[in-house]
C-alpha cells in the first residue's frame, strides 16, 4: 500500500481543494455560479439542504463470525440556516444505532464539550429509514462547524455482502464487500444518501489477522502500531461511491498508477488478461478528456457473488471475476469504469432521476477511448449489439413506457436502483452523440467535454447545467436555436418516451457486422444452405460478433425444431469452449425453444456459474416455459454454493411468483423481489451487461 499521510483532524478550518472551488450549500465542491440542482431528492429522507457536510470519518471493526461491522462515524457539518434543530440522516433497518453525541467548538476554536443527543429511527421506504437527531438548542450557529458522532452496528443490509469461504474464488477465507449504488450505502453508514452531496472522508478499519482491507480512497496504509488499516479520500465524493472490501486479497502492479487486487488463485490470470492495457487506456482518456484527478486506478476482482458486472468506485474499481473469461467484455467494462473517473465520479448527476448524465456520458467516453485504441469498426460493432438490445427492450415494453425517458420522474418510495436500465446508457449515449454531431467535429466535442469537466469537477449537476454550458461553449449553435430544432428538441430528448431521436452512423462497423447478418439470413431460410453456412467459422469471430449472431437468433425465437437440431449440430460443441457471455445466449435459445437434447448443457452451466448475472436469466426463462421442474432440480443441487441473497431471489422465481416472460427486464414489470443492486439487462437476458455507475 502507498503511504498514508497523518489522518486529517475533524476541525473547523478544512481548506477547499485546489481548483475545486468552495463547497456548495448542498455539500461538495461548487464554484461561485449557482447550479440548477433540485431542492429535494425523493429517494432521500435526509435534510441535506439544511447542512453542508465537510468531511466524515468511519472507525469500524469487522467481525466475520457475527457478520457485522461495529464502531462509529464522525460527521463534520455546518448549519446553513438559523434554527437548525434537527439533523436527519438516511439509514436502514439493518443499522442499529447505539448512541449519538455532538461537539460544538467553543470560542476561538476550543474543542468544546461533547453532549449526548436524543434520536429516533422511523420508517421511510422499503429501501431505508430516517435517523432524526435532536441537536443542542441554542448551541449551533449558521456556518459554524460542529461534529456529530454516531455509534452503530450494521449487519447484512443491501450494501454489505458477507461471503463464507466456500462462496469465494479460493474457498479458503471469508470475504466481505460493499456495493453502494444507488441508495444502498445508508445500510453501511448513516449519511446524506443523495448524489447531490459530496464530501471528503477518512476511515480506520480493524480486521482479523490475515485479512486485507481496501477502500475507494486516494491514500491507504496499514499501521502496525494500532493494527488497523487507514484510508483517506481527499476529493469530495457522494456517499454511494464509498466502498470497502476485506478478505484474502493480494496485489500485483500492472502500471505506474495501477495494480490488480484479487484472491491468490485468480491473481495471475487477471494480470495476464490486463497486461499493460490499463495505463494505455488511462493515457488515451487523459488525451481526450483532461487529467485523471484521482491518482490511483486500481482494480479488485470479486467473487461471482458480486451482484453487478462492475462498479466505478474512485481509485478502486470493483469488477466481477467471471468477466475474466471474456477478453472483449473485460476490455469494455474496464474502459467504461475508467471513463467514470471523469463522468460520474468527478462530475456527478445531482439526482437519480438523471442517471444518464453519468452513464450516457461515460458510455460515450468509453466509445471514444475504444475508437482511439481499437478502431471505429470495433466500436461500431459493440455499439450495434447494444443498440439492438435497446430496441429489443422497447419492443417488450412499448414505446410509451415511462422508464424509456432520460429524465425519469420518481415517485416517493421508488428505489432508484430498480429503474437503472439500458435507456440510461444507450439512449443517453445517443443524445450525447447527437450533441457531438451538432458540433460537426468529434475533436471539437472532445474539447467541450474537457471544458465541462474542468468547469464542474467535484460537483453534482443536472441536465440544464450540461446543456446550458454546451450552448455557451458553442454560441453559434445557440444562435441557430438547435435546442428547439423540430423533432430533435432537447426537451423531447429528456422527457419523451420511446427510442432515441437520433442514432449515430455505424456503417464503419460493416466489415464486422456483415458476416453476422449474412449468417443470420442463411439460418432464416426455410431450408438453410448448410454448405454455405459451413463457410462461416465462428471460432475466428470476435466475442462481440458471436454475441450479435446469437442475440439475433434469439430475436427469431421460436425456431423450428429442425432448425434447432441443425444449430446444435453446428455450434453446441464449439460454444461449450467459449466464454460465459456467449454460452448463456446459446443456452437461452435452447431453453426458450424447448430444445431438450441440450438441457444437460444448461445443467452444467448452472453448476459452474453461480453469478447473479448468469443464473437469474436462465431460471427466469426455465420458469416461464415448461421446464420449471428441471429448474427446481438444478437449484436443489446447487443452492449450497449460492449467496443467500441470490438464493432468495431464485426461490422467489421458482416458488412464489411467475418469472417475467421471455426477457422482460426485472424492475420494469412486477418481478420476484429483486435485490436493490440488481440491474436491468442490455441484451436479451435479464440483469446483465450493465456497467453500473449501478
Amino acid at each position: 500500500m502507498s503511504e498514508l499521510p497523518p489522518r486529517p483532524a475533524l476541525c473547523c478550518c478544512r481548506k477547499a481543494l485546489p481548483g475545486a472551488g468552495q463547497p456548495s450549500e448542498a455539500g461538495g465542491g461548487g464554484g461561485p455560479e449557482r447550479l440548477s440542482r433540485p431542492d429535494v431528492d425523493v429517494a432521500s429522507a435526509s435534510n441535506f439542504r439544511s447542512f453542508r457536510l465537510l468531511h466524515f470519518h468511519l472507525d469500524l471493526r469487522l467481525d466475520f463470525g457475527l457478520k457485522e461491522m461495529s464502531g462509529w462515524q464522525v460527521l463534520e457539518l455546518v448549519p446553513l440556516e438559523a434554527g437548525a434543530h434537527t439533523l436527519v440522516l438516511d439509514t436502514h433497518p439493518s443499522v442499529l444505532v447505539h448512541a449519538v453525541d455532538c461537539a460544538v467548538p467553543g470560542a476561538r476554536g476550543s474543542p468544546g464539550r461533547s453532549v449526548s443527543l436524543t434520536f429516533r429511527v422511523e420508517p421511510f421506504s422499503e429501501f431505508g429509514s430516517s435517523l432524526s437527531i435532536s441537536l443542542p438548542q441554542g448551541a449551533l450557529r449558521p456556518r459554524r462547524p460542529f461534529r456529530v458522532t454516531v455509534r452503530y452496528t450494521t449487519t447484512d443490509g443491501p450494501a454489505i455482502w458477507w461471503l463464507d469461504a466456500e462462496l469465494t474464488c479460493g474457498q479458503t477465507r471469508p470475504l466481505v464487500f460493499t456495493q453502494g449504488h444507488s441508495v444502498c450505502n445508508r445500510s453501511f453508514f448513516p449519511c446524506f444518501d443523495t448524489p447531490a452531496v459530496k464530501s471528503t472522508y477518512s476511515a480506520t478499519v480493524r480486521v482479523p489477522e490475515g485479512v486485507t482491507v481496501l477502500m475507494s480512497a486516494s491514500h491507504s496504509a496499514y499501521s502496525e502500531d494500532d493494527d488497523a488499516f487507514h484510508f483517506s479520500m481527499k476529493f469530495p465524493v457522494p456517499a454511494y461511491l464509498v466502498a470497502l472490501v476485506a478478505g484474502d486479497l493480494q496485489p500485483a502492479d500492472i502500471g505506474p498508477r495501477s495494480r490488480v487486487w484479487a484472491e491468490p488463485c485468480i491473481l495471475t490470470g487477471a494480470v495476464s488478461k490486463l497486461g499493460d492495457s490499463v495505463e494505455h487506456w488511462l493515457g488515451l482518456a487523459e488525451t481526450l478528456f483532461g487529467p485523471y484527478f484521482w491518482g490511483r486506478y486500481d482494480i479488485v476482482f470479486l467473487p461471482p457473488s458480486f451482484p453487478i458486472v462492475a462498479m466505478e468506485n474512485p481509485c478502486l474499481t470493483f469488477i466481477i471475476s467471471s468477466i475474466l473469461e471474456s477478453q472483449e467484455f473485460l476490455l469494455i467494462d474496464v474502459i467504461h469504469e475508467i471513463a467514470h473517473g471523469w463522468f460520474g465520479n468527478a462530475v456527478t448527476n445531482a439526482s437519480w432521476e438523471e442517471m444518464w448524465l453519468s452513464e450516457g456520458l461515460a458510455t460515450y467516453a468509453q466509445r471514444r477511448i475504444t475508437t482511439e485504441a481499437y478502431g471505429e469498426a470495433f466500436t461500431c460493432l459493440e455499439t450495434g449489439f447494444r443498440l439492438d438490445a435497446l430496441h429489443r427492450q422497447l419492443r417488450l415494453l412499448g414505446d410509451n413506457h415511462p422508464v424509456s425517458k432520460l429524465q425519469v420522474k420518481f415517485e416517493p418510495g421508488v428505489n432508484p436502483s430498480s429503474l437503472m436500465n439500458l435507456f440510461t446508457y444507450e439512449k443517453g449515449y445517443c443524445f450525447v452523440s447527437y450533441l457531438s454531431q451538432l458540433c460537426g467535429d468529434t475533436k471539437r466535442f472532445d474539447s467541450f467535454l474537457r471544458a465541462y469537466i474542468e468547469q464542474f469537477r467535484f460537483r453534482s449537476v443536472v441536465a440544464q447545467d450540461l446543456l446550458g454550458f454546451f450552448l455557451s461553449f458553442f454560441p453559434h449553435l445557440k444562435e441557430t436555436c438547435v435546442a428547439q430544432r423540430e423533432g430533435l428538441e432537447f426537451e423531447r430528448w429528456l422527457n419523451d418516451c420511446g427510442p432515441p431521436l437520433y442514432e449515430p452512423d455505424l456503417s464503419a462497423g460493416a466489415v464486422l457486422t456483415k458476416p453476422v447478418q449474412r449468417l443470420c439470413e442463411l439460418w432464416g431460410d426455410d431450408t438453410p444452405d448448410l454448405e454455405a453456412i459451413a463457410a462461416f467459422d465462428l471460432s475466428s469471430w470476435s466475442t462481440f460478433q458471436t454475441v450479435l449472431f446469437l442475440d439475433r437468433l434469439l430475436d427469431s425465437t421460436p425456431l423450428p425444431q429442425e432448425a434447432m437440431t441443425q444449430l446444435s449440430r453446428c455450434y453446441s460443441s464449439l460454444l461449450d469452449g467459449m466464454n460465459a457471455e456467449v454460452q448463456i445466449r446459446w443456452l437461452q435459445i435452447v431453453v426458450r425453444n424447448g430444445f431438450y437434447p441440450d438441457l444437460p448443457r444448461v445443467r452444467s452451466f448452472l453448476h459452474k456459474h453461480t453469478s447473479r448475472m448468469y443464473t437469474v436469466p436462465l431460471y427466469e426463462d426455465l420458469c416461464s416455459g415448461v421446464m420449471k421442474c428441471f429448474a427446481v432440480e438444478v437449484f436443489c443441487q446447487t443452492q449450497g454454493r449460492l449467496h443467500p441473497n441470490l438464493r432468495r431471489t431464485l426461490q422467489q422465481i421458482l416458488f412464489q411468483s411467475g418469472a417475467a416472460s421471455n426477457g422482460t427486464p426485472a424492475g420494469m414489470l412486477p418481478s420476484p423481489a429483486p435485490s436493490p443492486t440488481e440491474q436491468v439487462p442490455s441484451g436479451p437476458v435479464s440483469l446483465r451487461d450493465v456497467n453500473v455507475s449501478a
